[in-house]
């Protein structure tokens, strides 16, 4: 193992102006940067996203897969527009583009939508990288273009028949997320144009914590979005949804498939529960990885490139 860091001073030095800008940016907009536990006594609940466990006090803590919940709690207390600039774990996550310890860049703006803060996305992305060609497009529209099939409506049957036309796998037709999730993965994201790509109006049944409305054909969709710069997934983003109780739900939907597919389970945050039932305002939301930011900004070959130090030599 090298004692050397991972990144070139010269790479370093680019962070930390970048670093400089994306303060500056916020601090221009009156969005005030806050400081986040990283030890939590709950983790996220996604079926996909593993929490690394700590013990501290003699207790199991768990470091965070995001700031989220704790901003949102700030967000119900009164905070105003927030943003965090900060790191955040995730277990079992290493390779090119992952890296377990990474930076993460999460804000949220009180009376906006998603489509609004899609726009302030936009506004960062060509801050920090002049000139980059931005394209939208709806997740339906996506599908239809490249593959001709509806991802609402098609069936499970359906779109494992055009998956399999693509990638030899074994999955079950029954799981249409999963079918979905492999054609954007192999198929659709390869396709995408240079420059930043803004993906709106997901699958209900990929809501996470966004709102379910219907879109302009009637048809339920999540208002979540997804951003992609030269092909990379860089931020995912939400209308918030801010229904305890169905918040709850949600939770409850997470750790049922947990349990399904053989996975640990994992206390609920009631502290956030508590914290939309007091009254969290109606804002929007959006996370977006730092160190892919930096990877495309600078053109690194892995996220190693732009760590000061990488999980391999921490």
């Amino acid at each position: 193992m090298s004692w050397q860091p991972s990144a070139s001073l010269e790479r370093l030095a680019q962070r930390a102006a970048i670093n400089r800008q994306i303060r500056t940016f916020f601090d221009d907009r009156g969005v005030m940067e806050v400081e986040l536990p990283v030890l939590g006594r709950a983790p996220v609940t996604d079926p996909f996203i593993e929490p690394i466990r700590a013990r501290c006090n003699g207790a199991t803590r768990y470091l965070q897969t995001s700031p989220e919940y704790a901003m949102k709690r700030l967000l119900a207390a009164g905070s105003g527009p927030i943003y965090s600039l900060g790191k955040a774990f995730r277990d079992g996550e290493s390779g090119r583009r992952h890296n377990p310890e990474f930076t993460l860049l999460e804000w949220y703006r009180p009376g906006w939508d998603d489509t609004r803060l899609m726009d302030e996305v936009a506004e960062l992305v060509g801050h920090l990288h002049p000139g980059v060609v931005v394209t939208r497009l709806r997740y339906r529209d996506w599908f239809v273009e490249h593959l001709g099939i509806d991802p609402h409506r098609a069936t499970g049957a359906e779109l494992a028949a055009v998956g399999r036309a693509h990638v030899e796998i074994d999955l079950d037709e029954s799981d249409r997320d999963a079918w979905m999730d492999l054609l954007v993965t192999h198929v659709l994201e390869p396709r995408l144009p240079e420059g930043l790509v803004l993906v709106s109006d997901y699958p209900a049944s990929q809501a996470a914590l966004a709102r379910i409305v219907p879109d302009p054909t009637g048809q339920p969709v999540a208002r979540r979005f997804e951003a992609f710069l030269n092909r990379m997934e860089l931020a995912n983003g939400y209308w918030e949804l801010t229904d305890a109780e169905e918040q709850r739900q949600r939770f409850e939907t997470d750790l049922a498939k947990r349990e399904g597919y053989g996975l640990p389970q994992y206390p609920i945050d009631e502290s956030l529960l508590a914290a939309l039932t007091a009254g969290m305002p109606a804002c929007a939301g959006v996370a977006l990885g730092v160190d892919r930011l930096l990877m495309t900004l600078l053109k690194a070959e892995g996220i190693a490139d732009v760590l000061s130090f990488d999980t391999e030599r921490a």
